[in-house]
């Protein structure tokens, strides 16, 4: 197992003040998009668990599509809890009827609230970082009520040759340089082209998806498969 997998969400704390910014900036601005994408695809429910919730940017788009009553918000950076909570705080400022969100410390390999809890659960960006990726998956089915729907953001890698050798440059390369520019800690930036490269994507992860259980998988590919939506039902 990577060393940081063990201790993921002090490598967030460390990073969690320049993590937004960065995000939007080396993604120019294309990730807001993805999100979006993603929340569509959602349908309206009561309870929502989004796990790996970091600083709230999915939870934030779940509010403004008023697609969830009660949002239920795990990670295990507190710092980049910390960051999201306030950004919820000012949303409800101006728009002060929004759906509650609570923020929760806790791991997705043992996510603390009983079989059957949700409507849903998303996790946005947040399972490549699974010390235990079947462990995660096995506990957001548990946790999803019947019927209940999954729905996870998270990267892939492209096909087109040329794409690939431009995305891989720009991962491999330019990504740790300007995130350790920004954060100073380009450690934890390598970490994540590293996890990007290793982590299994479109059917690959259909298949895990329903070694968990999952039925009625899709997987959509976001702008030439530098990310996917992926989609699940219990």
């Amino acid at each position: 197992m990577p060393y940081y997998k063990t201790n993921i969400g002090s490598l967030f704390d460390r990073i969690a003040s320049s993590y937004d910014r960065l995000n939007h900036l080396l993604s120019f601005n294309i990730d807001k998009r993805w999100r979006r994408q993603a929340v569509r695809q959602l349908r309206p429910c009561d309870k929502l668990l989004d796990v790996a919730i970091g600083t709230a940017d999915l939870s934030i788009e779940v509010l403004r599509q008023q697609k969830a009553q009660h949002i239920t918000g795990i990670d295990l950076s507190t710092e980049m809890m910390r960051l999201g909570k306030q950004k919820v705080d000012a949303y409800f400022t101006k728009h002060p009827t929004a759906s509650d969100v609570l923020f929760l410390e806790a791991s997705a390999l043992d996510i603390p609230f009983p079989d059957d809890s949700f409507d849903a659960v998303t996790c946005s960006y947040g399972v490549r970082n699974f010390s235990d990726m079947d462990c995660g998956l096995n506990e957001m089915y548990r946790v999803l009520k019947p019927g209940g729907q999954l729905i996870i953001m998270d990267f892939g890698y492209p096909t087109n040759p040329l794409i690939r050798f431009v995305y891989n440059l720009y991962f491999s390369y330019i990504l740790p340089t300007i995130g350790g520019w920004f954060s100073h800690d380009k450690a934890a930036y390598n970490y994540l082209n590293r996890s990007v490269k290793s982590f299994p994507f479109g059917d690959t992860m259909l298949a895990r998806l329903r070694s968990a259980g999952f039925t009625s998988t899709t997987a959509h590919r976001q702008t030439f498969g530098i990310s996917y939506i992926y989609c699940a039902c219990k």
